[in-house]
Formats: structure tokens, C-alpha cells, sequence
């Protein structure tokens, strides 16, 4: 059976959508119970637990987590998906086999469950625990920091999502990005970052398949209170993955798709047509630009300009009723040449109202974009 199909039938029903919570993972975790050493490795700073589970019994210990940041939950389905192909007796019985005989994967589902409640980068007290490295004044830092001193493992994964504003020159925005961070201001390339590229640039050929040319990675640019680079500089293998943005998928269902297909490469269970041990093949990987936006309406003429301009929108996400809503902003006003909608459309030099209204300011709360002269003409809603 191809993996494809495989997953279609068969991801973590029980997780949808963006606002995935620790009440969403306990059902999941209390049924895995019996099959893992699920424990408690910490608390939150509002007394909330922190999962931490145990796949596998081999001599390589990797050590992960998801949802540092409360808002980036696409890993976390990601890993759910994982949990249950690991699970399931039915396909790649003899490639799960090796996997649990090789590895010990550690995976902090939640690392930061209050952040999460509360849909914010942030934790309880506002503070990003991803710049929390060298301080650790949070209970999330020093739980993930005693538990990668005990365990101390060979490889971590640091699970995040990305903002829906990263493409490339070519115009194809991404869907997945990858980092090996630096292990000090020289972003010099150690031993450790060697492994660490290597893995990534396996993981990229092999999503080639699913969304070529859309897999990016980050400016490696060093900074000391982060996780990833605080955990590199002590000489382990540190990756970063970036759940992106694909079309209008913004449930992101497709990205957790080719999250999980990323671990079940980084793992080997799945085997891929080029190998790659070279760390030299990661930069052969498109760095991220900052290049995109939700929506664009080109060729708007607007009084007093003599040449039509282009619109931005950006969406910002607000929690409400214990779901995501996508509150709309314009982002950019001006020429906008080098940047790319995942939908555009051209409104052809006519003048418009935003809520009918003529001004446009960058900042602003738009509900929908109309003709001025012709109100059935909608450009945006």
C-alpha cells in the first residue's frame, strides 16, 4: 500500500483544525496508555500538565516537542498522525519494527498547554519560551531543559508552524521549511549541524514528491536565547521544522500531511529514492522570503496616485467561541512587484470601497472590497 493512501483513510480524525488544545490530546493520550509510557514530565505555569511521550525502546534517543508556541498546532496533529501509523498492525510492519528497535523517540505533544488554551505564541505570563533558553525563568523551559539533561539525546526536533507569508523567488510560497540553527555567531557548520543537514536535506528530497519546490529553510542567523541554537551549540543535532502554508488550506490539514511524511523519513520507515549524507545538499534548499500575503487585489486606481496600486491582505487569527477566526488587514499598499497572493484578483483600474469607505490605511480591518462605481462587483468578502 502506498503511504498516501494509507493516510487518507486512516490520520488522527480526533484533531482538526487550528485550535488544538490539551483537552483535545487526552482522550488520544489516555487511549495510547496501555501501548506507551506516556508521563508527566512537567507543569505549566497555570498547573496544567506536560506530556511527555515514550515510542520505542531502541539505543538512539531523540528527544522532540510541539506547540512551544501555543498557536503553531499543525505539528501536534502531525505527531498524532504518527502515533497512530506507529500503532496500527495492518502496513510497514517489518519498517515500524526497525524504527521502535533503533530509536527511543521522546515527544512533548504540548509543550506549552496554557499558550495553547489561550491560542498565543506566548505562555501564561507572555513570554516566548523559545527565547527563553539561557533564562529558563518559565516552568515550561526548565521542564523541556531537565528532560533533554536526563535523557540526553542524540537528536531533537523542534516542531513549530510558520506564518503564511514565506515564498520563494519563483513565486511558489512554503509549504514546509526546515532549519539546522547555528551554534554560534559564525554560523559556523559543526559536526552537529552536519547531521542535523543531512536529515533535512533526506527529509526535502523526499517531499519533492508532494510539493516540489515548495520546501524552504530558514536564515540560520545565530541567537543564543533560542532553544534550537542554545541545544547545537552543546553539540546535538538540532531540527527545525515549519509547518507552512499550502492554497486555502488554512486548517492546515494538507501541511500536517507532509509533516508526517517528514518523520516517517527522518526515521527511515519510509524509504526514499535519494539519500543524501551529504549536509552540503541543504543548501541547495531555497531560503525563505518574506514574499507573500493571503490576498491581493492588483491594478487598484486610487485618487491623487498616478499609477494603480496593489492591495494586500493579511489575515490575523483571533480566537473566538473555541475556534479560529481569520480577521482580514491590509497589509500593504503600493506597487508590490516581488510579492504573491495565494489568491489574487485583478480589479482592471477601478476605484473601490472598503466597507464603504474611500480611505485606505495600512492596518486596517476590512470586511469586504467593492466597485465604487458598481457595488455588485465584489473584489473581496
Amino acid at each position: 500500500m502506498k503511504i498516501e493512501n494509507w493516510y487518507s483513510s486512516n490520520y488522527e480524525l480526533h484533531l482538526k483544525g487550528r485550535y488544538i488544545t490539551l483537552q483535545s490530546i487526552f482522550p488520544l493520550l489516555d487511549m495510547y496508555k496501555l501501548d506507551y509510557e506516556i508521563s508527566v514530565s512537567g507543569i505549566s505555569e497555570m498547573g496544567k500538565d506536560i506530556p511527555l511521550i515514550k515510542i520505542g525502546n531502541g539505543p538512539k534517543i531523540v528527544l522532540g516537542w510541539s506547540q512551544m508556541h501555543g498557536n503553531e498546532s499543525t505539528t501536534t496533529k502531525a505527531i498524532f498522525d504518527f502515533l497512530k501509523f506507529i500503532s496500527q498492525k495492518e502496513v510497514f510492519q517489518s519498517e515500524i519494527r526497525q524504527f521502535l528497535e533503533t530509536y527511543t523517540f521522546y515527544i512533548f505533544p504540548m509543550l506549552n498547554p496554557d499558550g495553547a488554551e489561550l491560542y498565543t505564541r506566548e505562555n501564561a505570563n507572555e513570554i516566548d519560551l523559545n527565547r527563553d533558553a539561557q533564562n529558563l525563568s518559565q516552568s515550561e523551559s526548565r521542564c523541556l531543559r531537565d528532560t533533554f539533561e536526563r535523557l540526553k539525546p542524540s537528536l531533537c526536533l523542534n516542531l513549530h508552524d510558520q506564518r503564511s507569508i514565506y515564498g520563494f523567488k519563483n513565486g511558489k510560497s512554503a509549504a514546509v521549511s526546515f532549519l539546522s540553527p547555528a551554534a554560534d555567531a559564525n554560523r559556523k557548520v559543526t559536526e552537529a549541524r552536519k547531521i542535523a543537514m543531512s536529515q533535512i536535506a533526506k527529509m526535502s528530497h523526499f517531499l519533492q514528491k508532494y510539493i516540489p519546490g515548495q520546501i524552504g529553510r530558514y536564515d540560520d542567523s545565530f541567537n543564543n536565547a533560542c532553544v534550537g541554537d542554545t541545544f547545537q551549540k552543546a553539540g546535538v543535532p538540532t531540527i527545525l521544522f515549519e509547518a507552512g502554508h499550502y492554497g486555502q488550506d488554512y486548517q492546515r490539514e494538507k501541511t500536517r500531511e507532509y509533516i508526517f511524511y517528514s518523520l516517517l523519513s527522518l526515521f527511515d520507515i519510509i524509504e526514499v529514492q535519494k539519500k543524501s549524507s551529504d549536509h552540503k545538499d541543504y543548501f541547495d534548499i531555497p531560503e525563505n522570503l518574506k514574499n507573500y500575503n493571503d490576498f491581493i487585489l492588483r491594478n487598484v486606481k486610487i485618487p491623487n496616485e498616478r499609477r494603480n496600486v496593489s492591495i494586500a491582505i493579511q489575515y490575523t487569527e483571533v480566537l473566538k467561541n473555541n475556534e479560529i477566526d481569520f480577521v482580514p488587514v491590509i497589509d500593504e499598499i503600493g506597487k508590490l512587484d516581488t510579492k504573491f497572493g495565494y489568491k489574487e484578483v485583478d480589479a482592471k483600474g477601478s476605484e473601490i470601497l472598503t466597507d464603504s469607505q474611500e480611505n485606505l490605511t495600512v492596518g486596517q480591518n476590512i470586511l469586504r472590497i467593492v466597485d465604487k462605481f458598481d457595488k455588485s462587483t465584489i473584489y473581496f468578502q
